[in-house]
């Protein structure tokens, strides 16, 4: 499979920290506590995502084997020529990927390869899913 989806926030837009306030149980601990929530940028991120993939999947369905392992390669072309780190945009992509039922879960990538691609007007991550057909968990003779 080969498609290609919004660029995405950095992992670190993704989340946002949110003081809860609580009554403390110990004597001296804070009168709040630290809930992590998926950001408005994260949540439009998956809206995009699931935008883009219906679209694919009009044209031409795709739909991951069940259970079967997995291997990944994205290629990020970035909005503009402003550096960044790689890592920081795999997450969001692959909990969206998730999210909208590409696989069961993000465990099954077995093989997950990142490239920096071409600075693309907007940002694309151009996605590449093949299933495999040896993995680690099968026993070779």
């Amino acid at each position: 499979m080969l498609f290609a989806l919004p660029w995405g926030p950095s992992i670190n837009h993704y989340w946002r920290h949110v003081l809860k306030p609580c009554k403390p149980k110990n004597p001296g601990a804070p009168p709040y506590y630290v809930k992590l929530l998926m950001s408005e940028e994260g949540r439009m991120y998956r809206r995009n995502v699931r935008t883009s993939l219906d679209t694919y999947r009009a044209h031409a369905p795709f739909v991951t084997p069940p259970g079967a392992r997995l291997a990944v390669h994205l290629t990020l072309c970035a909005p503009t020529r402003r550096s960044y780190d790689v890592d920081n945009h795999v997450k969001a992509c692959l909990d969206a990927l998730t999210h909208c039922g590409v696989w069961a879960d993000d465990s099954l990538i077995d093989e997950l390869r990142v490239t920096r691609g071409p600075v693309t007007s907007g940002g694309q991550v151009h996605v590449t899913i093949t299933p495999l057909t040896v993995t680690l968990f099968e026993v070779q003779p």
